[in-house]
Formats: C-alpha cells, sequence, structure tokens
C-alpha cells in the first residue's frame, strides 16, 4: 500500500516525499480512508504507531478542498493534546505534512507567555493545536473562537484525563459546532475513555492497530536485577561499555531524574532532565540538544516525556520500574517506533520485584534477564523465575522476548470496527 492508493492530494504527496515517507504505518492505512469519507473515528493505538500522520495528513486533505480564496482564516480544526511537548510535534507534523496546502497552524500551550501565541492566531489560523489550560484562557479572554471548528481532534485522551483535564476538555469541546467530525484517539479502552468516546462521537468507526497493553515487536526488552545502591554505576557502565549513542532514561520522580543527570555529568556522560519543574524553555532545549546529539542522556519522568517522538532513539533505560504497569508500555514505546528496531533495559531492586510481576503479568511475558554486568544481584532475581504464568499455565523462563499474540479485545457494539 502506497500513500497514492489512499487518494491523497498531490500537494501533500510532494511533502510527504519531502519528509522520506513512501508507505503509511497500519493505523494510517486504516484511519485515512474513513477520515476522508468525514466519518467519526475512535482509533485505539499506543504511541509510535504513526498516528500523529494519520489523522494530520486526512485533515489537511479536507481543508484543503474545502478552503476557498480569500476566505478569511477562522480556526477549522482543532487539536487538543494534554502536553507541551506533543502540541509542538503534532505543531510540527501539521506544518511538514502541509507545506505546499498554503493552511495555517498555530500551536498555543501555558507555561510561556501568551503574546507571540496571541499574535500569531490574529495572523490567521486554519489549525489551532492546543493544550487545554491555555486555550480555555484564551477563549474566556475571547481571544479564541471555536465557532467555525467543523474537525475536532482529542489526541491521547486517556492521558488527559489521567492528567485531570477532563473538565477544561469538556468546556472547550462545549464551544464548537455541534455539527462536527470528531476524531478520538487514545491508546486505552478504559471504561472512562469509552464514557466519553460515546459523549463526543456520532456513529463512528473504530481502528485499533496494536491490542491493549501490548509492546512493539520490534523492541528487545531485558531486566537487569541491581542492588539499589548499584543503579548509578550499572547506568554508567551501560553508557560507556556498551553501543549506546544516545538513551533516554526514565526515573519515577522529578528529584529522582536531577539526582540521576547530577551523578552522569560528574563522570563525564552529558545529560540533562526534563520534568515539571523545569521551565518550558529549558525543556525544549534539553529536547533539542538530545535530537541533535549534542548530549548523549536524556532523563525524564512519565509526564514530561509521554509523546516524545526522537527519530532513530534506540534505547530506553527504565532506571526506576513504574509502580503502573501501563506505563512500562508507554515508556518503552518511545524506541521501536513506527517500524524501527529498538531496546529497553530495565533495572529492578528487591523492592521493585512486584512492579515487575504486575508488567510482565500485563504484557503476557517473562522479560528476559541480562545476567551479562557486573552488578547482578542474585537476591533479587531468586524468586522473578516462574512468578508469571503464560496463558497456557506453563511458567515462562525466555531467555527471548516472545512477542504476545495478536489478540483483540471486542470492541463495543457502537463502533464499526475495520479488518487489517
Amino acid at each position: 500500500m502506497s500513500f497514492e492508493k489512499l487518494r491523497i492530494i498531490e500537494p501533500i504527496l510532494k511533502a510527504l516525499k519531502n519528509e522520506g515517507y513512501t508507505h503509511p504505518t497500519p493505523v494510517q492505512e486504516q484511519s485515512i480512508p474513513i477520515i476522508l469519507q468525514r466519518k467519526d473515528l475512535f482509533g485505539c493505538a499506543q504511541t509510535g504507531t504513526g498516528k500523529t500522520a494519520a489523522f494530520a495528513i486526512p485533515v489537511l486533505q479536507l481543508l484543503h478542498e474545502q478552503k476557498q480564496p480569500k476566505q478569511r482564516n477562522a480556526i477549522k480544526a482543532l487539536v487538543l493534546t494534554p502536553t507541551r511537548e506533543l502540541a509542538m510535534q503534532i505543531q510540527e507534523s501539521f506544518e511538514a505534512y502541509g507545506r505546499f496546502t498554503g493552511l495555517n497552524q498555530v500551536v498555543v500551550f501555558g507555561g510561556v507567555s501568551q503574546h507571540s501565541q496571541v499574535n500569531a492566531l490574529r495572523r490567521g489560523v486554519d489549525i489551532l493545536v492546543a493544550t487545554p489550560g491555555r486555550l480555555l484562557d484564551l477563549i474566556e479572554q475571547r481571544i479564541v473562537s471555536l465557532s467555525e471548528v467543523s474537525l475536532l481532534i482529542l489526541d491521547e485522551a486517556d492521558r488527559m484525563l489521567d492528567m485531570g483535564f477532563v473538565h477544561d476538555v469538556k468546556k472547550i469541546i462545549a464551544r464548537t459546532p455541534k455539527q462536527r467530525q470528531t476524531l478520538f484517539f487514545s491508546a486505552t479502552m478504559a471504561p472512562a475513555i469509552r464514557k466519553l468516546a460515546d459523549s463526543l462521537l456520532t456513529n463512528p468507526s473504530f481502528v485499533e492497530v496494536t491490542p491493549v497493553a501490548t509492546t512493539a515487536e520490534t523492541i528487545r526488552q531485558s531486566v537487569c536485577f541491581v542492588d539499589k545502591k548499584d543503579k548509578p554505576a550499572l547506568l554508567l557502565h551501560l553508557l560507556t561499555n556498551t553501543d549506546m549513542p544516545m538513551a533516554l532514561v526514565f526515573a519515577r520522580t522529578k528529584h529522582g531524574a536531577d539526582r540521576v543527570v547530577k551523578e552522569l555529568n560528574r563522570s563525564g556522560v552529558t545529560a540533562e532532565a526534563i520534568h515539571g519543574n523545569k521551565s518550558q524553555q529549558a525543556r525544549q532545549k534539553a529536547l533539542n540538544q538530545f535530537r541533535s546529539k549534542q548530549i548523549q542522556v536524556l532523563v525524564a519522568t512519565d509526564i514530561a516525556a509521554r509523546g516524545i517522538d526522537i527519530d532513530e532513539l534506540t534505547h530506553v533505560i527504565n532506571y526506576e520500574l513504574p509502580n503502573v504497569p501501563e506505563t512500562y508500555v508507554h515508556r518503552i514505546g518511545r524506541t521501536g517506533r513506527a517500524g524501527a528496531k529498538g531496546i529497553a533495559v530495565s533495572f529492578c531492586d528487591r523492592e521493585e520485584k512486584a512492579f515487575l510481576r504486575d508488567i510482565q503479568k500485563l504484557i503476557t511475558n517473562v522479560i528476559p534477564v541480562e545476567h551479562d554486568h557486573p552488578f547482578h544481584d542474585a537476591s533479587a532475581h531468586s524468586d522473578n523465575r516462574g512468578s508469571f504464568k503464560s496463558p497456557n499455565g506453563v511458567g515462562k523462563t525466555a531467555n527471548r522476548f516472545t512477542p504476545r499474540s495478536n489478540q483483540r479485545r471486542p470492541s463495543s457494539p457502537r463502533y464499526h470496527k475495520t479488518v487489517q
């Protein structure tokens, strides 16, 4: 399947070729035709599947086809997303794919002065990408009107609910026309997500390209059992003695992320942290330095890292295991994106063994143990073997990652599920 066969218009095809894109990912292949038919869509897809392009490309095409000469630039498409980093990446995607369409994109988010954002809005905007808090503030100041929005996109809806944005989102949606096309994307299918989707979508189609709570088959996973006090030394060992040109490292807390950066810099490894206590300018600077490989390591907390898209990221390291198993899937999904190969290494001390068991239960696999490092803690490893039973009742002691079978959860009768 090529983008040409999806009947993408020439201006967008030209931009996609410039970006080096020739073949759509599964979520793009399934979603684009539905959106171009002006249908509502519920997309259930993990990060890294190409879902931004899955909605950006058809939205650009629909707006380009309906745009009239000399038409005033009122907001026609609104994209709501939970974090500033993700909002900026989505805007950059719209800009890249739509560079030959004549459509204008603007991004607004909190944590910085609104002055430049307001000026951009006043110059005219076709597509607005926004975080809920800043957008609601601009609406209440009567700087933004959503009265002509014909396309509403909620990206990472599950994360918006997790971060407490549901009331702001509902207030914003109430300002949009009832007659609109709505696209709803979430990585999970929790009851609260279904309830929100039911309230927003009209006779939607349902697309699911990766089963909920699975990890990409292209990611090679391993776990290193290590004493808590030896984690800094193990991290330094991996960064300096293995082929690891750049790594995204996850810590559970902001203080922990700063501590890891301090220890790495002291040892001569260039590293920066991104978390909620960092200013937007500092976070973006660190992200740009990492993307351009000016620094080797980016240390992040979960909220700061959600939605980060870094080309050719090969390694993710869970310095501390998350206490929510679904978070593990999102973390390691930063690598192995869009079919590329990636490596995810997790450190596990004795206090984290319960977290590891929960993760393995969620992904229905035992994560292979890496013994070949100088800080292996046999006592932490001792009761992991056999702690998870596979669906057929046999305890797994695999020495390599075996992808979960593509089992699918039945969709709600209200949704029309597409077939790959």
